[in-house]
């Protein structure tokens, strides 16, 4: 990624705020947004470029060059696909839509981090910690890399998200809902750099795929009802960029933060927290979505939601109020905030597996973690019948990534165990001698010192019986380490966990595993 991160170096040397008025008069003159947008200011709560140090300035800057290249170097990946689809002649009928993002920037980055999942975590840091952690591995040139689980400063995220408010995680305000869509269809729609301006939702686009292909959508599917589809088609856009678009109606809602558009109006509540800052916002555990106050904004006349009319039309607010009150019942949001109850308050009832022991052979790879055994933040045991050659080296198992997680293997016949608490906080142990060849059982018990989301957990480590190492983990990982990677045996196929191999992964283990199980105490 440092070719394309190094392509806009010095390209935000002066911070969000200055970008993002670039941006907004650039957008102006391009025609993507109304000539009398209003540009939304800076939400109180989050940082200002001027506030940011002076020495922690090139680690923000360095964030958002390695973002700006990402996005580059996506957009040619799609361009290459465009180009085999027309070298092998399907250009002209082949419909795109091509939609950039899922949600707004996300802010989950909150200050800066160099692995993401510490904003889910919950876990306090602070940016000079990530600037050592990094330094470590090799400074800013690491950032992007597979070293490092970067995110850069949500100060970026609200500048990408110009000219609107909030982010993604905010679903009150459309810089945490509104995405850019490009469509392209050669045989039926004529070039046309005019942006269209209708009100669309990604539910919109299933029910245009069946406009334009004919097809009525079954009601039942071998004998099991179907939902009613929500959207609305809008084909009739491609070739009237005037023409309504049939979207009367939406409801947004995530942790809490809510809003309801219908008819060119839209109500918004921002919810109990803001995702640029860490951690939870005093009170969470007493907030009642009753208490929120509601802004409402004419989209039709506000385009960036910058003029506030709740108090001038509270009769209005009321009724935006009702109609968002029947959609969440309608489509499961209720209640309001329900998100929030596993992410920020109870993490210990993620979602995760039933079951409470398990019998792997050795040779079980990619397990995903939201499935395997929570082995970095349960009491639990694993124990590993396995025959150590001369010297042994390898992974015993795996469960995370570079970003974070944790792993046991034998280096140079040596027992090793490293706890990865999200790159700034490695603990780790080793036996004081090497292991024997020949067969043996291996066990690593971990169990808390303090019974609490991200207590410091006690590792004990024994080869066939004794002892060969005991430590502590000062913090460990209240939610999960990852929301992509897995559990490995015997090998470590995703990213890393610990340096110790990372220039020799997957670092499989040369010996034999014949049975790991894993029993929660």
């Amino acid at each position: 990624m440092k070719p394309w991160a190094d392509r806009y170096a010095g390209k935000f040397d002066d911070g969000w705020d200055a970008y993002r008025e670039r941006v907004f008069e650039r957008a102006k003159e391009k025609g993507w947004i109304p000539p009398d947008a209003e540009l939304t200011e800076r939400h109180p709560t989050m940082t200002a470029w001027d506030d940011i140090p002076d020495d922690e300035k090139p680690f923000q800057r360095r964030l958002m060059e390695v973002a700006a290249g990402y996005a580059e170097h996506c957009d040619v990946q799609v361009g290459r696909l465009f180009d085999e689809l027309d070298r092998l002649g399907y250009r002209e009928n082949t419909l795109v839509f091509y939609i950039w993002g899922d949600n707004g920037s996300s802010g989950e980055g909150q200050n800066g981090t160099i692995s993401e999942l510490l904003a889910q975590n919950g876990i306090p840091t602070t940016t000079a910690q990530h600037i050592a952690a990094l330094d470590e591995l090799g400074g800013l040139d690491v950032l992007g890399s597979p070293k490092t689980d970067n995110m850069y400063h949500a100060g970026w995220a609200w500048a990408g998200s110009t000219p609107y408010k909030g982010m993604k995680l905010l679903a009150s305000h459309l810089g945490g809902t509104r995405n850019p869509m490009v469509v392209r269809w050669p045989a039926r729609i004529t070039p046309d750099r005019t942006p269209r301006t209708q009100f669309l939702h990604c539910n919109d686009l299933v029910p245009t795929f069946y406009e334009l292909l004919g097809i009525t959508p079954p009601r039942t599917v071998n004998g099991i009802p179907q939902d009613p589809i929500d959207g609305a088609g809008f084909a009739r856009t491609f070739v009237d960029r005037d023409a309504p678009a049939g979207k009367l109606t939406q409801y947004f809602e995530v942790m809490g933060s809510r809003a309801i558009y219908h008819d060119g109006w839209m109500a918004s509540a921002f919810g109990p927290r803001a995702p640029w800052l860490p951690g939870l916002p005093g009170g969470i555990r007493d907030w009642s979505p009753d208490d929120d106050t509601w802004e409402l904004y004419n989209l039709d006349e506000d385009w960036t939601q910058n003029r506030d009319l709740a108090e001038q039309y509270p009769e209005k607010l009321a009724q935006m109020r009702e109609i968002f009150a029947i959609e969440a019942a309608k489509n499961n949001a209720l209640p309001i905030g329900g998100g929030l109850w596993v992410a920020a308050i109870h993490p210990e009832q993620r979602i995760t597996t039933p079951y409470t022991s398990w019998d792997f052979t050795g040779d079980v790879t990619r397990m995903p973690e939201f499935c395997a055994p929570a082995l970095g933040n349960k009491n639990n045991r694993v124990c590993i019948e396995v025959t150590f050659p001369e010297r042994a080296h390898g992974v015993l198992y795996a469960l995370g990534a570079n970003g974070g997680g944790l792993t046991c293997f034998a280096d140079d016949g040596y027992l090793c165990y490293e706890y990865n608490l999200f790159i700034l906080m490695r603990t780790k142990m080793r036996s004081a001698s090497r292991v024997a060849p020949g067969h043996h059982l291996v066990e690593v018990v971990t169990k808390y010192a303090e019974t609490r989301p991200g207590g410091p957990l006690n590792v004990l480590m024994s080869v066939d019986g004794q002892s060969v190492g005991e430590t502590v983990v000062p913090v460990s990982a209240p939610l999960l380490f990852t929301a992509n990677d897995c559990l490995d045996i015997g090998t470590c196929l995703g990213s890393p966990v610990s340096l110790d191999y990372f220039d020799r992964a997957p670092f499989p283990f040369d010996g034999s595993i014949d049975r790991m199980t894993v029993e929660y105490t």
